[in-house]
């Protein structure tokens, strides 16, 4: 049986100041297997900079400079983020919201759609002269 003791116990994290969290539905119940990378990452960003009530202020140019992302990537990502329901955004602020039930995908970008061999067929066939 594997132990269940810290590795370094001197290091072991404490509460100090403010205080964030990630539900572990977002494992468990597929939300992460529901996001691309962006999205991830923007929403572990906007769960470390929330207050309390999950509330931030951070402006896009701020988000995409310490993200690395592009303004495009950016937009996409919290669209998305929007849509599946996990944070919401008015006036400059963002929130991060109660997991839904479940998992919730109003609309994929056609990049994000898993395409059927028959589709891809179907698309090289159509594109060949």
């Amino acid at each position: 049986m594997q132990s269940k003791s810290p590795i370094i116990p001197e290091r072991v994290r404490r509460i100090s100041g403010s205080f964030s969290w990630l539900d572990h539905r977002l494992l468990h119940h597929g939300f992460l297997q529901s996001m691309q990378p962006e999205e991830m990452l923007l929403y572990f960003f906007m769960v470390l900079v929330g207050d309390k009530n999950g509330v931030s202020y951070y402006g896009y140019d701020a988000i995409i400079n310490l993200l690395k992302l592009t303004l495009d990537q950016f937009i996409t990502a919290r669209d998305r983020l929007i849509d599946m329901s996990l944070i919401a955004f008015k006036d400059g602020r963002y929130q991060v919201l109660e997991l839904p039930k479940a998992p919730c995908c109003k609309h994929l970008p056609r990049s994000h759609q898993v395409m059927g061999f028959k589709e891809i067929l179907e698309g090289v066939c159509r594109s060949s002269p």
